[in-house]
């Protein structure tokens, strides 16, 4: 499901997914109980794929797997934060990320009969150096947002957004470099 292409899942996938959810709940669990910056820092590692220096994530975090997803150094992620990381999810340095920010991988099917069938499929998202996603943005598949851009609240990112740019709406579009 994550190579992008369309899949049915198999049974014995299922049941290593499930095992991976089930150990993804009590890291998040941990994570979003820890008192100190010390505790976060040692859930993280265990969480995620990779972590940067100086990552900051505001509890409560929620992640679909966390093995997927990768931080650079000096990304701050604020609360209520929700990655979705069927398909990679690569977050680059010095990254700013607000509020209620999703990042999805995940893609549903539009037709009625293979939805219902569970055909699925996701696509990684790539957040560049120096990008800030105001409060209440939403990544959607297979997204990549170039350096230094930044991205307004509330806005929707749709299709790929280039480096050094302010985006703005839904769907989110470019509004000057």
């Amino acid at each position: 499901m994550s190579s992008g292409d369309w899949c049915l899942p198999d049974y014995p996938e299922l049941d290593e997914l499930d095992a991976d959810m089930v150990r993804r709940e009590g890291l998040c669990a941990a994570y979003n109980a820890a008192k100190s910056v010390a505790e976060h820092q040692a859930v993280l590692e265990q969480l995620l794929g990779s972590v940067g220096e100086l990552v900051r994530i505001r509890a409560p975090f929620h992640c679909d797997y966390g093995y997927n997803i990768r931080l650079g150094d000096n990304t701050f992620v604020n609360f209520e934060a929700v990655f979705l990381d069927v398909a990679p999810i690569t977050i680059g340095a010095h990254v700013r990320i607000g509020p209620n920010v999703q990042l999805l991988t995940p893609v549903h099917e539009l037709d009625a009969e293979r939805r219902r069938a569970g055909w699925s499929k996701a696509m990684p998202i790539t957040i560049g150096d120096n990008v800030w996603l105001g409060g209440g943005v939403i990544v959607c598949p297979g997204v990549n947002i170039g350096e230094n851009t930044v991205v307004g609240a509330g806005a929707v990112v749709t299709k790929d957004l280039p480096s050094g740019i302010l985006a703005l709406g839904n769907p989110a579009r470019v509004i000057r470099n």
